[in-house]
Protein backbone atom coordinates (compact mmCIF):
# COMPACT_ATOMS: atom_id res chain seq x y z
CA UNK A 1 0.00 0.00 0.00
CA UNK A 2 1.50 3.15 -0.98
CA UNK A 3 2.17 5.50 1.86
CA UNK A 4 1.03 8.87 1.82
CA UNK A 5 3.73 11.74 3.09
CA UNK A 6 1.49 14.13 3.92
CA UNK A 7 -0.14 11.89 6.47
CA UNK A 8 2.68 10.31 7.91
CA UNK A 9 4.02 13.97 8.67
CA UNK A 10 0.88 14.43 10.91
CA UNK A 11 0.97 10.94 12.46
CA UNK A 12 4.53 10.88 13.36
CA UNK A 13 3.77 14.67 15.03
CA UNK A 14 0.97 12.87 16.75
CA UNK A 15 2.83 9.77 17.59
CA UNK A 16 5.29 11.76 19.27
CA UNK A 17 2.90 13.51 21.29
CA UNK A 18 1.07 10.68 22.64
CA UNK A 19 4.54 8.89 23.32
CA UNK A 20 5.55 11.74 25.45
CA UNK A 21 2.11 11.86 27.06
CA UNK A 22 1.97 7.98 27.73
CA UNK A 23 -0.71 7.65 25.70
CA UNK A 24 0.06 5.89 22.96
CA UNK A 25 -2.42 3.09 22.75
CA UNK A 26 -5.14 5.44 24.29
CA UNK A 27 -4.96 8.24 21.25
CA UNK A 28 -4.55 5.04 18.64
CA UNK A 29 -8.20 3.94 19.40
CA UNK A 30 -9.15 7.28 19.18
CA UNK A 31 -7.85 7.42 15.63
CA UNK A 32 -9.30 3.96 14.89
CA UNK A 33 -12.97 5.53 15.90
CA UNK A 34 -12.35 8.45 14.18
CA UNK A 35 -11.39 6.47 11.19
CA UNK A 36 -14.54 4.35 11.82
CA UNK A 37 -17.05 7.63 11.78
CA UNK A 38 -15.66 8.20 8.69
CA UNK A 39 -15.51 5.00 6.52
CA UNK A 40 -19.13 3.91 8.20
CA UNK A 41 -20.97 7.23 7.27
CA UNK A 42 -20.91 9.99 4.24
CA UNK A 43 -19.67 12.71 6.63
CA UNK A 44 -16.25 13.02 4.56
CA UNK A 45 -17.86 13.42 1.33
CA UNK A 46 -21.13 14.80 1.72
CA UNK A 47 -20.10 17.22 4.72
CA UNK A 48 -16.19 17.94 4.79
CA UNK A 49 -15.60 18.36 1.18
CA UNK A 50 -18.30 20.41 0.44
CA UNK A 51 -17.78 24.15 -0.25
CA UNK A 52 -20.40 25.94 1.35
CA UNK A 53 -20.02 24.63 4.39
CA UNK A 54 -17.73 27.11 6.67
CA UNK A 55 -14.86 25.58 8.98
CA UNK A 56 -16.77 26.83 11.94
CA UNK A 57 -19.57 24.45 10.69
CA UNK A 58 -17.20 21.78 10.11
CA UNK A 59 -15.60 22.54 13.38
CA UNK A 60 -18.76 22.57 15.47
CA UNK A 61 -20.03 19.37 13.52
CA UNK A 62 -16.34 17.53 15.02
CA UNK A 63 -17.34 18.93 18.94
CA UNK A 64 -20.56 17.83 18.86
CA UNK A 65 -19.54 14.09 17.77
CA UNK A 66 -16.10 13.57 19.01
CA UNK A 67 -16.12 15.84 21.43
CA UNK A 68 -16.11 13.70 24.99
CA UNK A 69 -15.27 10.79 22.66
CA UNK A 70 -11.86 11.61 21.72
CA UNK A 71 -8.40 13.52 23.75
CA UNK A 72 -7.43 16.83 23.37
CA UNK A 73 -4.89 15.87 20.92
CA UNK A 74 -6.86 14.33 18.65
CA UNK A 75 -9.65 17.03 18.44
CA UNK A 76 -6.87 19.70 17.72
CA UNK A 77 -5.50 17.27 14.73
CA UNK A 78 -9.08 17.23 13.34
CA UNK A 79 -9.60 20.96 13.77
CA UNK A 80 -5.75 21.41 12.37
CA UNK A 81 -7.30 19.41 9.47
CA UNK A 82 -10.27 21.23 8.75
CA UNK A 83 -8.36 24.58 8.93
CA UNK A 84 -5.38 23.94 6.08
CA UNK A 85 -7.98 21.52 4.12
CA UNK A 86 -6.75 18.43 4.66
CA UNK A 87 -9.23 16.87 6.70
CA UNK A 88 -9.75 14.61 3.49
CA UNK A 89 -6.29 12.76 4.36
CA UNK A 90 -7.65 11.47 8.04
CA UNK A 91 -7.93 8.32 7.22
CA UNK A 92 -4.17 8.06 5.99
CA UNK A 93 -3.70 9.61 8.93
CA UNK A 94 -4.99 6.67 11.06
CA UNK A 95 -3.10 3.96 8.83
CA UNK A 96 0.14 5.99 9.07
CA UNK A 97 -0.53 6.12 13.38
CA UNK A 98 -1.21 2.87 13.72
CA UNK A 99 2.09 1.49 11.49
CA UNK A 100 4.04 3.94 13.75
CA UNK A 101 2.34 2.47 17.32
CA UNK A 102 2.73 -1.05 15.77
CA UNK A 103 6.14 -0.74 15.01
CA UNK A 104 7.49 1.40 17.90
CA UNK A 105 6.17 -2.16 19.86
CA UNK A 106 7.52 -4.20 17.39
CA UNK A 107 4.32 -5.47 16.25
CA UNK A 108 3.34 -5.93 12.32
CA UNK A 109 0.42 -6.57 10.37
CA UNK A 110 0.19 -9.63 7.76
CA UNK A 111 -2.44 -10.92 5.85
CA UNK A 112 -2.68 -14.52 5.15
CA UNK A 113 -4.35 -16.11 2.02
CA UNK A 114 -5.43 -19.48 1.91
CA UNK A 115 -7.65 -21.64 -0.03
CA UNK A 116 -8.93 -23.28 3.34
CA UNK A 117 -8.93 -21.53 7.09
CA UNK A 118 -6.04 -22.38 8.76
CA UNK A 119 -6.00 -24.18 12.30
CA UNK A 120 -5.01 -22.89 15.09
CA UNK A 121 -1.46 -24.45 15.33
CA UNK A 122 -0.91 -23.41 11.38
CA UNK A 123 -1.96 -19.89 12.67
CA UNK A 124 0.50 -19.54 15.68
CA UNK A 125 3.43 -21.42 12.88
CA UNK A 126 2.87 -18.89 10.33
CA UNK A 127 3.25 -16.75 12.72
CA UNK A 128 6.12 -17.54 14.56
CA UNK A 129 8.08 -18.26 10.95
CA UNK A 130 7.13 -14.93 9.65
CA UNK A 131 7.91 -13.05 12.73
CA UNK A 132 11.62 -14.45 13.17
CA UNK A 133 11.67 -13.86 9.35
CA UNK A 134 10.91 -9.91 9.24
CA UNK A 135 12.66 -9.20 12.69
CA UNK A 136 9.28 -8.33 14.49
CA UNK A 137 8.09 -9.51 18.18
CA UNK A 138 4.75 -10.25 17.13
CA UNK A 139 2.56 -10.82 14.05
CA UNK A 140 -1.13 -10.24 13.69
CA UNK A 141 -2.91 -12.11 11.18
CA UNK A 142 -5.73 -11.57 9.13
CA UNK A 143 -6.55 -14.58 7.40
CA UNK A 144 -8.64 -14.33 3.76
CA UNK A 145 -9.89 -17.62 2.10
CA UNK A 146 -9.16 -17.41 -1.28
CA UNK A 147 -10.05 -20.48 -3.73
CA UNK A 148 -7.17 -19.43 -6.26
CA UNK A 149 -4.34 -20.33 -3.85
CA UNK A 150 -5.11 -23.90 -4.01
CA UNK A 151 -2.73 -24.78 -1.89
CA UNK A 152 -0.33 -23.48 0.40
CA UNK A 153 -0.06 -19.57 1.00
CA UNK A 154 0.42 -16.27 0.08
CA UNK A 155 1.35 -14.22 3.22
CA UNK A 156 1.62 -9.68 3.14
CA UNK A 157 3.43 -8.25 5.60
CA UNK A 158 3.80 -4.62 4.40
CA UNK A 159 5.27 -4.26 1.31
CA UNK A 160 6.32 -7.88 1.38
CA UNK A 161 4.68 -10.76 0.10
CA UNK A 162 5.87 -14.46 0.69
CA UNK A 163 4.39 -16.73 -1.76
CA UNK A 164 4.23 -20.29 -0.94
CA UNK A 165 1.12 -21.42 -2.95
CA UNK A 166 0.77 -24.07 -5.30
CA UNK A 167 -0.30 -22.31 -7.78
CA UNK A 168 2.45 -20.35 -8.04
CA UNK A 169 4.71 -23.49 -7.76
CA UNK A 170 2.93 -24.73 -10.69
CA UNK A 171 3.49 -21.25 -12.44
CA UNK A 172 6.87 -21.17 -12.30
CA UNK A 173 7.25 -24.95 -13.52
CA UNK A 174 5.25 -23.83 -16.29
CA UNK A 175 7.28 -21.11 -16.78
CA UNK A 176 10.53 -23.31 -16.78
CA UNK A 177 9.09 -25.68 -19.55
CA UNK A 178 8.32 -22.78 -21.97
CA UNK A 179 11.53 -21.27 -21.38
CA UNK A 180 13.28 -24.47 -21.47
CA UNK A 181 14.67 -24.19 -17.98
CA UNK A 182 12.69 -27.25 -17.05
CA UNK A 183 15.73 -29.07 -14.65
CA UNK A 184 15.80 -26.42 -11.97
Amino acid sequence: MKRDPLAFRYANALFDLAKERGQLELIGEELQAVKDVFEETNLLDEVFRHPSITNEEKKSLLKTHFGTQVSGAVMNLLFLLVDRKRISIILAVADEYKRLSYASRGVAEATVYTAKPLSEEERQAVKDTFAKKTNTGELLLDEVNDPDVLGGFKIRIGDRVFDASVASQLERIHKRMIYGNASR
